[in-house]
């Protein structure tokens, strides 16, 4: 497993990048692909024009101001013929140039938010017990078959959008993602139900010797029972038990709770605060 002791957790150059592609290529679906440019990894879904699923990630520029600015000149070219306004994710301590952010920043692009990366650096206390806390089910769902995919893409999506204030109106969308992406062999999906009702739910995306967590949430109502903690455990401990050792997960910097539960679970932060950096409308 990363080394918590080491900078950066002892990833070399090679394995942070692959981390940060892996990210991408786990969210693509039909419609929704990636593409790599050498010095950076492009997202990129003809169907969604949401920034999101529109961006750049695993960026490294040439430092040399005249060499970057004809850089980004070329990737801001490359958004416009997509008719996409172009998005690109900033990691201190991964990105390069070092100030990148600010470079952007001088080049009308504004952070729109960010997180942290967080990597699991020890195995979670009590991952090996399996049993949900307060009479709770626990479902897993991989290889879903067709007949399968369209109950439980509208479950998992009904869950996520109530534990993310997931707006109504792309619950559809919601569904259609998932509902792609329910068949996949390296697709898990938790559900969590109480007295039948799905109430907490994760995933994990788990290919080329990684896991990434994802989707984590408990419904308004029924948080404070320990279910987000479970499944995060459960998360951890299957992909350990298929051989992994490189899991890890993205949390919104202002959630300072699910840090602090992320950090108690071994998970512990790689690099500092993402930026997403979006191009101002001109």
């Amino acid at each position: 497993m990363p080394d918590p002791r080491a900078p950066l957790f002892g990833l070399d150059a090679e394995k942070l990048r692959f981390l940060e592609t892996h990210q991408v290529r786990a969210v693509t679906i039909p419609g929704r692909g990636w593409r790599d440019l050498g010095d950076a990894v492009m997202l990129y879904s003809a169907l969604e024009t949401e920034p999101f699923f529109n961006r750049l990630a695993a960026v490294r520029w040439p430092s040399r101001p005249d060499v970057f600015d004809a850089r980004l000149a070329e990737a801001c070219d490359l958004f416009a013929a997509l008719e996409r306004r172009p998005y690109v994710w900033a990691v201190p301590g991964l990105s390069e140039p070092e100030d990148l952010i600010a470079r952007l920043a001088a080049n009308g692009f504004v952070d729109q938010g960010g997180g942290y990366d967080m990597v699991l650096v020890r195995p979670p206390d009590g991952a090996t017990s399996t049993r949900p806390p307060g009479g709770a089910v626990l479902e897993h769902w991989n290889r879903s078959t067709d007949d399968e995919i369209p109950a439980r893409a509208d479950t998992l999506a009904a869950v996520i959008g109530d534990s993310f204030e997931v707006p109504r109106a792309r619950h559809s969308n919601l569904v259609r993602e998932i509902g792609l992406t329910l068949g996949r062999p390296d697709f898990h999906a938790y559900m969590l139900t109480v007295d039948g009702e799905p109430v907490a739910t994760g995933q994990r995306y788990t290919f080329d010797g990684a896991s990434y967590l994802s989707s984590i949430g408990t419904r308004p109502g029924w948080r404070g029972r320990g279910f987000g903690a479970h499944i995060t455990r459960l998360l951890a401990a299957d992909s350990l038990a298929d051989g992994v050792d490189l899991i890890y997960l993205g949390v919104y910097s202002e959630n300072a709770a699910a840090i602090r539960l992320y950090e108690r679970l071994g998970f512990s932060i790689l690099g500092g605060r993402s930026a997403d950096m979006l191009q101002k409308s001109k």
